[in-house]
């Protein structure tokens, strides 16, 4: 199924259907998410960014959320 089939099926649904898809495809973007940053994390990819991250700790340049 092609991105333009699934835009018109999707389109066409009843709202509460509408509702209960864009539910489901929150929650599965939300996993599909999660699991790249997993892959990234595993694979070393992030290792610069927590460094960086860790140092400007470090140095007192972070500031409270």
């Amino acid at each position: 199924m092609s991105v333009e089939e699934l835009e018109s099926v999707v389109s066409r649904l009843p709202s509460a259907e509408l509702a209960r898809f864009s539910e489901w495809f929150a929650e599965f973007s939300a996993d599909q998410w999660d699991r790249q940053t997993e892959q990234d994390m595993t694979a070393g990819r992030l290792d610069a960014a927590a460094k960086g991250a860790d140092d400007h700790f470090a140095a007192g340049r972070c500031t409270p959320l």
